[in-house]
């Protein structure tokens, strides 16, 4: 009589793989020096508590909410600032560094030539440096260059995101059908116009839902920035920890997470308005 195995085929493979991310996890632990002891020690807590106590009542003054707002402006200002200087260099790059349209591979089956691929690694060699380096590290080096303000905020998110949108874009663009791009240029029709009726309505969506994603992370990466003054919010909440107001930072905080809140809603009516 046969039996059925129960047994999972399965089951060998996994504790492999869970012992080799235990061993793989045990000297990343062991080389960032992780100590959890100081959360419960009794110093620590003592602090930390003394600390929190100060974020209550949250500041609500006229002057400060005045500035509050100055600084929610600001801080709106150099993302979507960021945002669309970024995207002056992210289209044009990812239409380059993308085989969507290119003329060889129109005419090969959708397999670029030599050159052709040659041709694109500069923009994409481009792509990758500059999203390789955080925008806290270009908002460093532009408040050097610069000095304080929104300035060096806005110029380190448009160098960065620009490679992050310009990469993403080009591989959007390859992931859907390109016969209808590869179609109008084989018959005649210029690169603009292939783009827009063979590649973009087939993309917008996706195009747009990632864009506001990213303006929504600019947000926030324009909070991190103002502590090394980039402005914002972000600068503000240096300003009030410097100055051992825990009012003004909880203010600043729960401004911080309404304004995420709402660009999370945002970006969520638009995707549900574009599927």
């Amino acid at each position: 009589m046969l039996t059925r195995d129960t047994r999972d085929p399965a089951t060998r493979s996994r504790l492999l793989f869970t012992l080799l991310a235990l061993a793989l996890l045990w000297p990343g632990i062991h080389f960032s020096e992780l100590d959890l002891s100081v959360l419960v020690a009794s110093d620590s807590q003592s602090e930390m508590g003394r600390f929190v106590s100060a974020f209550w009542p949250p500041a609500h003054g006229e002057a400060f909410i005045e500035l509050l707002l100055q600084a929610t402006l600001q801080t709106l200002a150099i993302a979507t600032a960021g945002m669309a200087l970024a995207l002056l260099l992210a289209v044009p790059a990812s239409l380059l560094a993308s085989r969507a349209l290119s003329l060889s591979a129109a005419s090969r089956a959708g397999h670029p030539s030599y050159w052709g691929q040659l041709l694109r690694w500069p923009v994409r060699g481009l792509l990758i440096f500059l999203r390789s380096v955080p925008e806290i590290v270009w908002a460093l080096l532009f408040v050097r260059a610069v000095g304080l303000g929104p300035t060096a905020g806005v110029l380190a998110i448009a160098i960065t995101y620009s490679g992050m949108l310009g990469k993403v874009y080009a591989e959007i663009f390859e992931s859907v059908d390109q016969r209808p791009a590869h179609a109008l240029l084989q018959s005649g029709s210029g690169r603009l116009t292939a783009f827009c009726y063979g590649i973009l309505p087939n993309v917008a969506a996706e195009l747009l839902s990632y864009t506001v994603y990213r303006w929504e992370c600019a947000i926030r990466a324009s909070v991190v920035m103002g502590f090394v003054g980039a402005g914002g919010l972000g600068q503000q909440i240096d300003l009030s920890l410097r100055m051992f107001a825990g009012g003004e930072v909880a203010s600043l905080l729960l401004t911080f997470l309404v304004l995420v809140l709402l660009a999370d809603q945002l970006s969520r009516l638009l995707r549900w308005r574009l599927a």
